[in-house]
């Protein structure tokens, strides 16, 4: 393994950092600021942004080379040094138009959709015109068994009639997202569970989409992407728009998430570096009982802790990436399933020592650490909980000794 940067991922590196020295950080109370007073569109000032990020060069760098003209040029293991750097602002990541659900939406149009989706529905994603929204979870059914899920897709005629209920449907509260990518059942009796389900093109403007509201997380309503329920009643599309065909749906699910999980945990340690150098800085200016915090061994062993942590993360993480590189998705799916264990409780770990640090002001407002603490606490659940990944990893581990 050879993790040394190439020239172009050096050069990327800098202009993707120096941006962010000069129009990200920068501009984080005022994003939270135009949010607030207009929580469900994209504010004017992330338009700004994008338009210059774009401008410049700085677009669509998480597709990996195997997409073609879609593609960005650059493999995984390119692209983990950019996705940290993302991860240490919540919102960043969507400036260069690499934000979830949007990334995933992407990759599934660009792997699986046919030319007539691409047209309709990527070529605006990759441009940044319009968001998106991939609705799988529900509240009935412990959805991180895919199987579960009851949202009914049935033929009739030409026409996909969808009835279901969904949530915690992230970016569907956007008034600029216009698709959503529904997973339900269209073959609900097939013997293979993993042959019932479908994924179907759902336009938010669709007749029988309902928006019920935005679901909070930890009290974030996390606009302006927010995380919708939707209730699906009787809302008809054209047959065109499933998603290669009846069945594909878990293994679409199965594709989109691989690429999906380890982007997550490259913005993990980003967020996670970020927090330990506020911690650095905060102890080394604050003075407890006469003299700075860092004086502290507790506070010293923090700090070593945290770089332990994400030091041992990112090259996991980095391992990963060019696994799934060289050899695919599906044979790095162990590695995946590791990092994806391991990086967001990390992050986790570091935070709440970095909150610690700051005291009072580190659960307020007044720092990035509380929020981000509330976003990654969810990845610990986010496309598939530490348990699934857990439960199939040992599985394989045991299948693998025991031959």
């Amino acid at each position: 393994m050879n993790f040394e940067y190439s020239d172009k991922v050096k050069d990327l590196l800098t202009r993707v950092c120096a941006f962010m020295d000069e129009y990200v950080y920068p501009n984080e109370q005022a994003m939270h600021e135009q949010v607030a007073n207009d929580p469900w569109n994209t504010p004017p000032l992330m338009q700004e942004l994008k338009a210059i990020a774009k401008e410049q060069g700085l677009w669509n760098l998480f597709l990996p080379v195997s997409y073609g003209k879609y593609s960005a040029g650059l493999t995984n293991l390119e692209y983990a040094p950019l996705a940290e750097q993302m991860g240490k602002v919540i919102w960043a990541s969507e400036v260069f138009n690499c934000a979830a659900p949007d990334t995933g939406n992407m990759e599934v149009l660009a792997k699986y959709g046919n030319e007539e989706q691409k047209k309709q529905w990527l070529e605006p994603l990759l441009a940044g015109e319009i968001r998106s929204a991939f609705a799988m979870t529900e509240p009935e059914v412990a959805s991180s068994d895919a199987t579960n899920i009851e949202t009914l897709i049935e033929r009739d005629g030409d026409e996909y009639v969808i009835n279901g209920r969904k949530f915690y449907i992230s970016g569907a509260c956007r008034k600029q997202c216009e698709i959503m990518i529904v997973m339900g059942k269209t073959d609900p009796t097939n013997a293979n569970r993993y042959i019932q389900q479908s994924q179907v093109l759902v336009p938010m403007n669709t007749p029988g989409v309902k928006v019920v509201r935005p679901m909070k997380v930890f009290g974030y309503d996390d606009a302006p992407e927010g995380h919708a329920e939707i209730i699906f009643d009787n809302v008809r599309v054209p047959v065109g728009n499933i998603i290669v065909g009846e069945g594909k749906g878990f293994e679409i699910a199965q594709g989109r998430l691989g690429p999906g999980r380890i982007h997550h945990c490259m913005r993990c340690i980003g967020a996670a570096q970020r927090a330990l150098e506020a911690m650095g800085k905060r102890v080394s200016e604050r003075v407890v009982f006469g003299q700075p915090m860092i004086k502290q061994q507790s506070v010293r062993e923090d700090m070593a802790m945290s770089a332990c942590q994400i030091e041992q993360a990112r090259l996991l993480t980095l391992q990963a990436a060019e696994k799934m590189d060289t050899v695919g998705n599906k044979a790095a799916q162990d590695l995946i399933a590791m990092i994806k264990i391991i990086a967001p409780n990390m992050a986790l770990d570091v935070l709440d020592r970095a909150i610690q640090c700051h005291g009072a002001v580190g659960v307020s407002q007044d720092t990035f650490l509380a929020h981000m603490f509330a976003a990654l606490r969810t990845l610990r659940l986010a496309d598939g909980p530490d348990q699934v990944h857990m439960m199939q990893l040992g599985r394989n581990l045991a299948k693998k000794y025991a031959q």
